[in-house]
């Protein structure tokens, strides 16, 4: 009651003009208005915040005798190292569950209604808001959907927060091998045909997937054929979960592509903050039908979520919420305009290729905001390429591979950004495409595919649970992987423990290396050695 006391003397002040939130003031966009009819029959427009911003932001202004955590007391004793580059504002919205704020695993009014209207926007049947990235989500699909021993279909190319779901539900992978492009070491996504064998092989074994998993875009925005795959676990009454993590914005304009909710989808991870424009680690969880337990659903968010959610970045979620729906269907037209701009200049640049479609034939569906270029007959690697754009022309790109640079528009993408990163692809074009047209050939990755040859003696769970003993690399051949090892970005694994480490990922892993990629999740970062399952 206190809430809607607050909201409605705000709302009063704005229509009587005696106070009005300007765009970019206090960190607060200028949200959709509202018209109010006075008794003179004229329109007054007022900014109408939404609900988890407006619950945050009274409480904030409270002349509030402070007894509670966190320590820094709404910012009256904030490190002063901090508050010099963010200022103190952060710090007197960054509350602990008051009561006005509502409960994350239990809403019944702010964050209740923030979710509602989000799970409405995107066409869900429920959402929640998530704190620990998509991450969470992932992890809380998984386990929602899969039983200990229960088999779970999913690309070889998926995130490696499906690893650690598995060893959480015990579940034991079914890999999809996603079509993949050697020549520009880009993995794309799979197909129904695909699916299809995978679910006819297990009922060969005598067994039925729990849940399937399809990562829809890909980190280079390549879409799969999601409604393709769902018709046909739908018909075999097998859940759908969609890593749509970069997809968060599609359905939003009319070059964008449907979204997983959309085409009804069960359950849909979206990362708010990569291209909406919610704080970094905010993102959210839908669920449309009812082939899931919501309940179930609420338990695993429980038991991965923190139990001291950041309200700012709950409200963030909120207010991304708004920004998009106060500018429904326009409001990524000027990004998707200077994405396509940019590919059509790039594309006539000597020795650089624009990856999309004919690459990709399979997959006629891209990221419109994704621009992949391919830099390999020029002779030098992405991560070289990337040093070089960084460097002399501080050009930051999203995704950097080995034979490619990926980068991403958003909203906030600025023309005088584009044309610098055209002066970055000129001067590479300029300096080293061959002068006498023949192409410098790439070293020959063809071979090195990781995810061709892949034997699972261990599941992921026991072997993470197994005692480890390390060896050097030499000899980690023919062992039990005991560590998930991967290139990042985009955090694809490469050996995953309970697999047998093969040549063909060993060399894989050291030709990455040797290009600049950072290996992540291996104890030596050098790969000297390797940790192996003692069993």
């Amino acid at each position: 009651m206190f809430i809607l006391l607050c909201i409605l003397h705000e709302r009063l002040q704005v229509a009587q003009g005696e106070k009005q939130e300007q765009k970019g003031q206090s960190g607060i966009l200028e949200f959709e208005t509202d018209n109010i009819i006075r008794n003179d029959n004229k329109k007054v427009k007022f900014c109408r915040s939404p609900p988890l911003v407006s619950a945050l932001k009274a409480s904030a202004q409270e002349d509030a005798a402070s007894f509670h955590f966190p320590g820094h007391n709404r910012g009256q004793v904030a490190p002063s190292s901090l508050t010099l580059l963010i200022g103190e504002r952060p710090f007197l919205h960054d509350l602990p569950e008051l009561s006005e704020l509502d409960n994350l695993f239990a809403p019944e009014e702010p964050i209740l209604e923030a979710q509602k209207q989000v799970a409405k926007l995107f066409g869900a049947s429920e959402t929640w808001f998530l704190v620990r990235g998509s991450t969470c989500g992932v992890q809380a699909a998984i386990m929602a959907t899969c039983l200990p021993g229960d088999t779970f279909i999913l690309p070889r190319n998926s995130h490696i927060s499906a690893v650690s779901a598995m060893v959480l539900s015990g579940a034991a992978p079914k890999y999809i091998f996603p079509e993949y492009g050697p020549r520009w070491d880009i993995a794309a996504g799979i197909t129904p045909s695909q699916a299809t064998e995978a679910i006819k092989e297990l009922e060969m074994e005598g067994r039925k997937p729990a849940a399937v998993l399809v990562i829809s875009p890909s980190y280079h925005g390549i879409c799969s054929d999601i409604n393709g795959i769902l018709k046909l676990c739908h018909n075999n009454k097998i859940p759908v979960i969609v890593d749509e993590a970069h997809g968060a914005h599609f359905g939003f304009h009319p070059r964008s592509p449907s979204s997983a909710l959309a085409q009804r989808a069960d359950l849909v991870m979206q990362s708010t903050h990569k291209v909406l424009c919610s704080l970094t680690q905010s993102s959210m969880l839908h669920v449309s039908g009812n082939i899931v337990d919501r309940e179930k659903i609420c338990r695993c968010l429980q038991t991965l979520q923190s139990s001291s959610p950041r309200y700012l970045l709950l409200a963030s979620l909120d207010a991304a919420r708004a920004q998009l729906s106060d500018n429904h269907g326009t409001i990524f037209n000027k990004a998707i305009d200077l994405a396509m701009e940019a590919k059509s200049v790039i594309d006539e640049l000597p020795g650089i290729t624009l990856i999309g479609v004919p690459n990709f034939p399979m997959f006629p569906t891209f990221d419109p905001l994704r621009v992949i270029v391919g830099v390999l007959h020029l002779g030098i690697s992405g991560f070289e390429a990337d040093n070089i754009l960084y460097r002399d022309f501080g050009v930051v790109f999203e995704l950097v591979g080995t034979q490619s640079i990926t980068f991403a528009f958003n909203l906030g993408t600025k023309r005088e950004h584009v044309l610098r990163l055209f002066s970055g692809l000129n001067y590479l074009s300029a300096t080293l495409m061959p002068t006498d047209g023949s192409v410098i050939k790439s070293v020959d990755i063809t071979n090195l595919p990781f995810f061709d040859d892949i034997n699972m003696v261990l599941s992921p769970r026991d072997a993470f649970f197994a005692h480890k003993r390390k060896v050097s690399i030499d000899e980690s051949l023919g062992e039990i992987c005991g560590e998930l090892i991967c290139p990042y970005p985009p955090g694809i694994p490469v050996l995953i423990p309970g697999e047998v480490i093969t040549e063909q990922a060993l060399q894989y892993l050291l030709h990455v290396k040797s290009k600049g990629a950072t290996i992540s999740g291996a104890a030596d970062r050098f790969l000297s050695s390797l940790v192996v399952c003692d069993v």
